[in-house]
């Protein structure tokens, strides 16, 4: 993967806390934490699609006959499995 320089700013606040970061070991340097900012906001934004692909699949596939109860039980058997 190629490796593409870009030059940005910070306030002097937000400078600093940064530097905190790196002092306490958190992060090697200032482009290690912008990274790991922008991979975790990607992962954020394709949870988000996720979701809304979700609900507009629920939404469209129309009413359940499914009761409250079965409804539970089939959660309490996912959360079981997957522990």
């Amino acid at each position: 993967m190629g490796v593409i320089r870009k030059s940005i700013t910070f306030t002097e606040q937000q400078d600093a806390f940064v530097k905190s970061l790196i002092e306490q070991g958190f992060y090697t340097n200032d482009s290690e934490y912008i990274r790991d900012i922008i991979r975790k906001d990607q992962e954020r934004r394709k949870r988000i699609v996720d979701l809304n692909d979700a609900l507009i699949e629920g939404m469209e596939s129309g009413p359940t006959d499914a009761t409250i109860d079965s409804i539970w039980e089939e959660a309490i058997n996912e959360h079981n499995v997957k522990e």
